[in-house]
């Protein structure tokens, strides 16, 4: 993908789904393989298919998962709200055992036959035009006949498993990141270059912030600690009474006008 102003070209990766059954796929293209690349794509591969599937079988990226383990891994904590959100339980592939998902194994291969060797020569200038060109090629692929069985990918999906699908929800995930932090001594952790408050009991403690685009909350192991507007003022504090030691809160009490107050009281001096 080329950036029209500077000219420098820039690489996309590819994501790619596979339903197990009718081998129906999806594929689009994002910039990184960061945890909101990967569930952004999970969410646009159900949405594609119109429905939720009982089980998700990605792979083990730190991205999505925590703990990686063959039999026990531990799924990170946007992967987990996206399993909550969709009702959708999540079992990823053993590492080094591309039997686990041998369908999207062999769905790579497609994709990189059939839709990437065509987009090879063509020059793309945003991430929305590449992924519209892959839509297009996508959709000739899902039609494309099967030669050792009747019909196509789209034809099979209709028949095997549109309707074992359950129901989107009402409403789309929203994606958040999450991100771990030390609790400096003035009880404020940083994000983005602001500053926000949490209980001062937590002074050197590591809190883990769950970031939207409207708020900031603080988890400490599984409880909400704080929860702030999000804002992106550099350098600036957002901070609750309640969180402050009642020294400091007494300390903010004394305002400008207060002390002018006070010492009127003893004299015009």
């Amino acid at each position: 993908v080329v950036d029209a102003a500077s000219g420098e070209i820039r690489r996309a990766q590819v994501f790619v789904a596979v339903l197990g059954a009718s081998n129906y796929t999806y594929a689009c293209a994002t910039w990184q393989q960061t945890a909101t690349d990967w569930v952004g794509s999970i969410i646009a591969t159900l949405a594609f298919i119109a429905g939720v599937p009982r089980l998700l079988v990605p792979d083990q990226p730190r991205a999505l998962i925590a703990n990686p383990d063959a039999y026990e891994p531990v799924t990170a904590r946007l992967m987990q709200e996206l399993g909550e959100h969709y009702g959708v339980a999540v079992l990823p592939a053993r590492p080094g055992r591309p039997q686990d998902k041998a369908k999207v194994e062999v769905g790579v291969q497609v994709v990189e036959r059939w839709i990437l060797a065509r987009l090879r020569n063509r020059r793309f200038f945003s991430l929305a035009e590449l992924n519209a060109a892959i839509g297009q090629l996508l959709a000739e692929l899902n039609q494309r006949p099967f030669k050792k069985l009747p019909g196509c990918r789209h034809s099979a999906f209709l028949a095997l498993e549109r309707g074992e699908l359950r129901p989107l929800p009402a409403t789309r995930m929203p994606i958040a990141r999450f991100k771990r932090a030390r609790v400096n001594i003035d009880y404020h952790v940083e994000l983005d270059g602001h500053y926000y408050s949490v209980p001062h009991r937590l002074v050197h403690k590591k809190v883990e912030l769950r970031v939207s685009s409207t708020t900031v909350e603080a988890f400490c192991g599984q409880q909400r600690v704080a929860v702030h507007a999000y804002s992106t003022i550099k350098g600036g504090f957002t901070t609750l009474p309640e969180h402050m030691p009642a020294s400091h809160r007494a300390h903010r009490e004394w305002t400008p006008a207060k002390l002018i107050a006070w010492g009127e009281r003893i004299g015009a001096a």
